[in-house]
């Protein structure tokens, strides 16, 4: 079996087999590759087929640069190729103007049209210090991935890698075959694109959640499970909004969505969340009561965020065949 020293060379005696080595970095390369293309799916493909690669070409690794690089350089062609031939993945907000409580929510459209949500564990290195955690966390936010998916490519690359991964400009130029002067230039571009957009990269000083906003989310899954209007009226922001992928149709305004979820989303009425960490952000998967009349069936994996005067974002993907699964998620709920 082929082995690898420490240090990226080859050695012998105390070497370590190369698929462990390679191995090691698959959690880090699924969160880039998942910032690249929007899709968890995608991106354990991607990873795969960089791992694929590395593994068939590592006769001819020289050391000139660290085996963490040169995974990184295969997994951005990789990236490239996929991003190639495929469209842009979205958010409903990126696809049409907010609908109204009671308007038709459309024909589901294809998975491939989404972002998809990602678990917290298949993208944050368990290894990280807290600090690259809460860094790594904040960059995974919907928001933040989505508004990725408006940037070229090379863009997108440049960005992950200097904004998030922190790489001085001259390593992400040797592993985009660039310039210094080119990748400063490309990240120029993606600041001010996000900045048009209103979001911003990871910012170093991210935090974990507090006493106070445990406890608000305490009261937000007790409100919701008891399905109180009065109560789920304080705890949504006034400007807050609603998404619901396959289906393009959305919300703005917590009147609007109350009057969804108490009109044409009553059948939520005595649902059940059970609490997972998808995306950096709060997430449960949510059961309603079955039509059978005994226990709960999934509905969706509900994504929110927090805001300064409450939840300001829901998003309920609704393709529990595919999603719950990823999140280790019970098929049903009750006997």
């Amino acid at each position: 079996m082929s082995s690898f020293g420490s240090d990226g060379g080859s050695a012998a005696g105390t070497a370590e087999p190369v698929e462990l080595r390679l191995e090691e970095h698959r959690v880090e390369l699924t969160g880039y590759c998942y910032r690249m293309l929007g899709s968890a799916a995608d991106a354990e493909d991607a990873v795969q087929e960089t791992l694929v690669r590395a593994w068939r070409a590592i006769d001819r690794f020289e050391g000139r640069s660290s085996l963490r690089s040169w995974l990184y350089r295969i997994a951005a062609n990789v990236c490239f190729d996929m991003l190639g031939s495929r469209q842009r993945r979205a958010l409903p907000m990126d696809l049409s103007a907010p609908g109204t409580a009671d308007g038709p929510l459309g024909a589901p459209l294809p998975e491939s049209t989404w972002i998809e949500p990602v678990p917290d564990s298949l993208v944050v290195p368990a290894e990280a210090d807290p600090a690259e955690q809460a860094v790594a966390r904040e960059s995974l936010r919907l928001a933040f991935v989505a508004a990725l998916q408006h940037l070229p490519p090379r863009q997108r690359a440049v960005l992950i890698l200097r904004e998030v991964l922190r790489w001085e400009a001259s390593e992400v130029a040797e592993l985009l075959d660039t310039t210094v002067a080119s990748v400063n230039s490309a990240l120029q571009r993606a600041r001010a694109s996000l900045d048009a957009k209103e979001v911003t990269a990871a910012q170093t000083g991210a935090e974990p959640l507090d006493d106070a906003q445990r406890d608000f989310l305490e009261r937000y899954v007790a409100a919701f499970e008891a399905y109180d209007m009065e109560s789920l009226t304080t705890l949504l922001a006034e400007d807050a909004e609603q998404s619901m992928p396959p289906y393009a149709h959305w919300l703005r305004g917590r009147d609007e969505i109350l009057r969804f979820w108490f009109g044409p989303g009553i059948g939520c009425r005595g649902s059940r969340l059970v609490p997972v960490a998808a995306n950096g952000q709060i997430a449960w998967g949510q059961y309603r009561p079955s039509e059978s009349g005994e226990g709960w069936d999934p509905w969706a994996l509900q994504v929110v965020e927090l805001g300064e005067n409450g939840v300001a974002e829901f998003t309920f993907f609704l393709d529990t065949e595919r999603v719950f699964p990823l999140f280790g998620l019970p098929p049903r709920l009750g006997p």
